[in-house]
């Protein structure tokens, strides 16, 4: 005979994972910000403009992904919330990396 197997109680969990969401989103968010900023400082170019749009794009992305995450959670109440999709988590990862890497860029 198999044991029920008890029901999954998540807790804090869904909770945590959301405002970790949020904190992650209001990094990017700073992150564009200084880096159109460093982009307009001193004047325009082509090339301080493309980085420009590049990191407000990759921020809008990631803006996407994460409001779609904090709403899975949000709805998921007590029953826990489902696995994140790997593609998901591949152009969450792909779109903070390159907002980095690009804001660097622009820094140096």
């Amino acid at each position: 005979m198999t044991a029920p197997v008890p029901e999954r109680d998540p807790g804090l969990q869904p909770e945590r994972t959301r405002l970790a969401w949020r904190r992650t989103t209001l990094s990017c968010t700073v992150t564009a910000v200084l880096a159109a900023k460093a982009a307009l400082h001193g004047g325009r170019s082509a090339t301080g403009v493309l980085a420009g749009v590049l990191c407000g794009a990759l921020w809008l992305g990631f803006l996407v992904l994460a409001h779609r995450r904090i709403q899975v959670l949000t709805a998921s109440g007590t029953a826990g919330p489902p696995t994140l999709a790997p593609r998901h988590a591949t152009a969450a990862t792909l779109c903070t990396v390159a907002l980095a890497l690009c804001a660097a860029a622009l820094v140096f």
